[in-house]
């Protein structure tokens, strides 16, 4: 693990707080709630756009505050969900806990310091153009949800990345042209978050998703980015390959519902 204090934190869940901002805008029916610090982002009652990041870390949140972003999510007939970091007010948790809120699931936040480093090819990977969405939508959600007939609501997660401003997206293409992965990009106050990483099954275990981690690197250090992180399931496929890039583990963050 590296030292990860709250000024890192607070870089890192801004970007994270960007990336939802920005999926909202372009969304018929979103809603963004800007309260505690952080904001709180409505994409659909099932979407897994729709959280709440970055909250507690510029103070305490107060009762009456949780109490907004719970009528925010509810009037719109969406569960609470709550993806706290763990250098958050810590009385938020217990405000939490006495309403009964739960952990549903644990994300790791790697860091990797971008000073000095040495960038290699990643020929399989290009970025997309603006008239590729519906191709990145597709390919990003193939790997994600494990099927190639996705729904309409299951493209619309990928449609709402690829449109959100700001956000760079990337293909993988094996030699015939066929698609083999899919990731985006968005550079926020000299930190690049790296997110939507998604590998076809059929293509895994073929380095594509490290040359998807070296094209985002390589653009992170062209921007003049000095730190890159993302987040991932704990002891999964995408963090052993994070790590083999030189990421190390910050903190772990967990996800609130209620």
């Amino acid at each position: 693990m590296i030292f990860a204090g709250t000024a890192l934190a607070r870089r890192i869940e801004a970007a994270e707080a960007s990336i939802a901002r920005g999926c909202a805008e372009r969304q018929l029916g979103a809603a963004v709630l800007e309260i505690a610090g952080g904001t709180v982002v409505f994409q659909g009652a099932a979407s897994p756009l729709s959280q709440a990041v970055g909250l507690g870390l510029n103070g305490p949140v107060r009762e009456s505050e949780l109490s907004a972003i719970e009528a925010f999510f509810r009037s719109r007939g969406a569960p609470v969900t709550i993806d706290l970091c763990p250098l958050a007010d810590p009385g938020f948790v217990e405000c939490m806990g006495r309403r009964g809120y739960r952990i549903t699931e644990f994300n790791n936040v790697l860091v990797k310091p971008l000073a000095a480093m040495e960038t290699a090819a990643s020929p399989r990977v290009r970025r997309a153009s603006a008239d590729e969405r519906e191709r990145w939508a597709h390919t990003a959600g193939h790997g994600f949800f494990e099927q190639s007939d996705l729904t309409d609501q299951e493209m619309e997660v990928g449609r709402a990345i690829f449109s959100m401003p700001g956000a760079l997206c990337y293909l993988a293409e094996s030699e015939t042209g066929a698609s083999e992965g899919a990731a985006a990009m968005v550079a926020c106050g000299g930190l690049a978050e790296l997110f939507a990483d998604s590998t076809v099954a059929e293509f895994r275990r073929r380095g594509v998703h490290r040359e998807l981690i070296v094209a985002r690197l390589k653009e992170a250090v062209a921007l003049g980015c000095d730190v890159a992180a993302a987040s991932t399931a704990p002891g999964s496929g995408s963090q052993r390959n994070y790590e083999r890039m030189g990421f190390r583990v910050a903190y772990t963050k967990a996800t609130f519902v209620g």
